[in-house]
């Protein structure tokens, strides 16, 4: 296989939701820790060398929607993609195909793991901005025009990272539009015993207009699992072709 494999391994509430208040309930907490022990861990069901995440997910989790004011470079920035030296074991792959993320360093956090940032850009962003990304020792890739290709996304991570096992963590719209161009092959869902009934929080899977289509895609149970806690760990295979209404 040309690109890695791929897992999409999500926190849900009962009602669906990968982010919002029930994430701060001792419930919620408890099923956060079952989901890192089981794939951000050596002793973890899943070992992969990095994870994949939108840009809403980036700025609400690490940049904090952070406004960057960038000068101009001095120089001109080399065309290409570019490979920053790192130290870090994992990779923590943004799409970013505008370059608006404000990042002011080259790795983060998460929990116990420390991850060398990966910026997955298009030609549109400025010169300003990916001169931004090498001063921080940021690595990135150029994938597409003024549209990020996301099948060249995956093969260059391979090809340029040894990237052989990638995680895809949300948000809503960039996991259901992996599934839908049947670059995901399998699903992980760890269901926090607890809802919190919000209707403006993002759910697993979103259709974004002009993006991806509501057709539906069929899964194949591999295995269900709970802890002493009450969290179901659900893990399906995708079904690689969507059903179409006729």
């Amino acid at each position: 296989m040309t690109r890695p494999f791929v897992f999409c391994h999500m926190l849900t509430s009962l009602d669906g939701k990968i982010m919002g208040n029930y994430m701060s309930t001792p419930e919620g907490k408890k099923a956060s820790e079952f989901f890192y022990d089981l794939a951000f861990t050596d002793t973890g069901y899943y070992q992969h060398q990095g994870w994949l995440s939108g840009r809403r997910t980036s700025e609400d989790n690490f940049t904090q929607h952070r406004k960057l004011k960038l000068a101009e470079p001095s120089q001109p920035v080399p065309a290409g993609d570019f490979m920053a030296e790192h130290q870090a074991d994992k990779y923590y792959v943004s799409i970013d195909g505008s370059g608006h993320l404000g990042w002011v360093e080259n790795t983060i956090t998460y929990k116990n793991t420390t991850a060398h940032i990966i910026e997955v850009l298009t030609n549109k962003v400025s010169e300003a901005y990916k001169a931004h990304l090498r001063q921080l020792g940021i690595s990135y890739i150029v994938v597409g025009e003024t549209e990020i290709n996301m099948s060249e996304t995956l093969t260059r991570l391979k090809e340029k990272f040894s990237i052989e096992t990638l995680m895809l963590g949300g948000g809503g719209v960039l996991n259901w539009s992996l599934l839908q161009q049947g670059l995901c092959d399998e699903l992980s869902v760890v269901m926090a015993p607890v809802a919190d009934g919000s209707t403006d929080t993002q759910t697993l899977f979103e259709v974004k207009e002009a993006l991806t289509e509501d057709h539906p895609i069929a899964f194949d149970l591999l295995n269900v699992e709970a802890n002493e806690e009450g969290a179901v760990w659900y893990r399906y295979a995708v079904k690689t072709e969507p059903f179409r209404r006729d």
